[in-house]
């Protein structure tokens, strides 16, 4: 197939072969959703794939300003930026329509990055990038071809996902399955903006101080954001996406979630958010320990795991650093 070469480039790839997921269940048609920015350099050493997360899309500009863009540590005078939207989304990879999709997993989510790399004739990936779930997806790629990436950085992710964060999403998925569908979605996101923010984050921008009774900053907050979501995002794919990424596991395969982080030959930048309370920084730790070539960082953030998006600068001094 011809290659994609410009400047900036959204489009969908269209294939014809049917997708065999991990549980045996198939899909007959699939399409991927996918955003490039710059030039593939004349050796093919400058591709930088960028993972994103839950409820994001294939254009990293848009949800990651600061890191990636035009003067940014990422950029397209430098680097040829993929990113592929994930299977399962609403924003035009495929995604389910109703509850008869089936169970998806990151592992899924990696074999439609294959065959996009292939497309695109992508034999070494210089840099891996992505958080929380898009982590989930970088580390099970470097697993699984553990010579294909020459760097990754996974932020404020996990290497198998927690009862802990499971809870928390079968909580919000509980809220879809009872809750009227135009409310549901709205009651998910507020659930789920509790572990994405910490108690600190919401007593520095939603503390009221004038000894008001009811209408707090902080319900309000909470109505906004589950209506934001409802207004970009479906019902069905938040549900089919939080099964996914309780699905995450990278041992599944390989005897031990150990033993598959020791498979990966990459140089890996690991790091994580200390207020994070949905991936906490001792899981960042058990991946950075288990990679050969690996370091651990800690970013300082009041934002909790949001902190990966949030603090650009920040991490713009780690990654500037490490390629």
């Amino acid at each position: 197939m011809e290659i994609v070469k410009t400047e900036q480039n959204t489009t969908t790839l269209h294939t014809n072969a049917p997708l065999v997921l991990e549980n045996g269940e198939i899909l007959d048609d699939l399409s991927i959703r996918y955003t490039t920015y710059g030039k593939l350099n004349s050796t093919r050493t400058n591709v930088v794939w960028v993972f994103h997360a839950l409820t994001a899309n294939s254009d990293p500009i848009e949800w990651w300003p600061g890191v990636v863009g035009e003067g940014e540590v990422i950029n397209p005078d430098e680097h040829f930026i993929v990113c592929a939207n994930m299977l399962g989304s609403c924003y035009g990879t495929t995604g389910p329509k109703n509850s008869k999709f089936p169970l998806v997993t990151i592992a899924d989510m990696v074999t439609v990055h294959k065959i996009l790399r292939k497309h695109l004739g992508i034999n070494k990936i210089h840099l891996g990038i992505g958080g929380s779930m898009g982590g989930q997806q970088l580390l099970e790629w470097a697993v699984q071809e553990p010579e294909l990436f020459e760097k990754i950085v996974p932020l404020a992710t996990n290497a198998l996902h927690s009862p802990w964060g499971i809870a928390f999403n079968e909580a919000q998925r509980m809220a879809l399955e009872n809750i009227d569908p135009s409310k549901g979605l709205e009651t998910a996101r507020a659930i789920a903006m509790l572990s994405y923010r910490s108690y600190d984050t919401y007593g520095k921008s939603q503390l009221d101080v004038d000894q008001r009774w009811d209408h707090f900053s902080a319900s309000s907050y909470q109505r906004y954001q589950g209506e934001k979501l409802r207004k970009r995002f479906t019902l069905e794919s938040y549900y089919t996406l939080s099964k996914a990424m309780d699905s995450h596991h990278l041992g599944r395969h390989y005897g031990s979630a150990e033993a598959a982080l020791k498979r990966i030959k990459s140089e890996a930048l690991v790091i994580g958010i200390n207020s994070d309370i949905l991936f906490p920084v001792h899981e960042q730790k058990f991946i950075a320990d288990h990679i050969e070539k690996s370091e651990l960082k800690i970013i300082d953030s009041d934002y909790g795991h949001d902190g990966f998006l949030i603090e650009a600068e920040r991490l713009t001094t780690l990654l500037k650093e490490f390629i």
